[in-house]
């Protein structure tokens, strides 16, 4: 068997195209441009990276970019008051403080510092309990897009045994929580699970989330699974640097019914997510009707 495999990067330039659209007809109809405000604190050259990255997609499909650039030993207190300037900005619909912040500076603080209708991210605990609660809520940009994949692969998603492999906040807990929104059963794995192996040889969809490269091979995985590897690792072989996903993906790939490659699967749905959140939060703050399709 071959796996199919499901191209991110075309199924990121279809959203994109969506968000454009629907931008668009916000401009048009109601004189509105949804806006996204992206916080950099520091130099981390993979964040200034990603910066970038998302202000020239922000601009693309029409949106408004605002970035903020502070220096590595900005204080906690002038971040909050800048955080607290743009949740009160009618213009900003969308904010997002680039991770990981400098030592000195409280994650989990600054996130819940921002406005929830705001969170884009969906990091905020508001929305972490909407979200387990089944509540409307933002959603975790990576996970949402990873759904998104697997209801365009498999439609309904009802029934299936899905296995996450990682248990972080931002990428595990939420993925799980939307698959059970789909009524999937669900099981979430991790360093100590006992007979991971035999764990994931049960999964209709596999998703792997740990940062361990090509920790997963394909004889953990069963005939016909969907795997989703959410993975970006950086390795060196034969002298050469590669990115590598959580999951072997020429063994995987001879097994599974489908999988995300990396590079070019679940990577570029994180950014086109990210669109899709600041367009859905604009809707949501002006009474519009939600974009169809672009949700959880």
């Amino acid at each position: 068997m071959t796996a199919t495999i499901i191209d991110g990067k075309a199924f990121a330039a279809r959203i994109r195209d969506q968000v454009a659209q629907h931008v668009a007809r916000l401009k048009a109809e109601h004189d509105l441009v949804p806006g996204l405000a992206v916080v950099l604190v520091g130099e981390d050259p993979a964040s200034q990276v990603y910066v970038r990255s998302k202000g020239k997609q922000t601009v693309e499909v029409g949106m408004a970019s605002f970035e903020h650039r502070l220096d590595a030993d900005t204080s906690e207190g002038n971040l909050l008051a800048l955080i607290d300037q743009l949740n009160t900005d009618p213009h900003v619909h969308g904010i997002l403080v680039q991770l990981p912040l400098p030592a000195h500076l409280d994650s989990d603080l600054v996130i819940n510092r921002i406005a929830p209708a705001k969170d884009v991210d969906g990091f905020h605990i508001s929305n972490v309990g909407l979200l387990g609660t089944g509540q409307k809520s933002m959603v975790p940009c990576t996970p949402l897009g990873s759904l998104m994949m697997l209801r365009d692969h498999l439609g309904s998603l009802s029934g299936l045994n899905a296995v996450v492999v990682g248990r972080s906040n931002i990428v595990g807990k939420p993925m799980a929580q939307l698959l059970l929104g789909d009524s999937c059963t669900v099981t979430i794995a991790h360093s100590r699970t006992r007979d991971l192996a035999s764990v994931c040889r049960g999964a209709d969809i596999l998703v792997a989330a740990v940062g361990r490269p090509e920790m997963i091979p394909g004889d953990w995985i069963k005939p016909g699974a969907t795997v989703i590897d959410v993975g970006i690792n950086r390795i060196e072989r034969d002298g050469k640097p590669r990115l590598v996903g959580d999951v072997h993906f020429d063994s995987a790939a001879a097994v599974a019914g489908a999988i995300t490659p990396v590079p070019g699967g679940v990577g570029p749905m994180t950014i086109a997510c990210l669109l899709a959140n600041t367009l859905t939060a604009a809707c949501r703050a002006n009474d519009l009707p939600e974009p169809d399709g672009l949700t959880a």
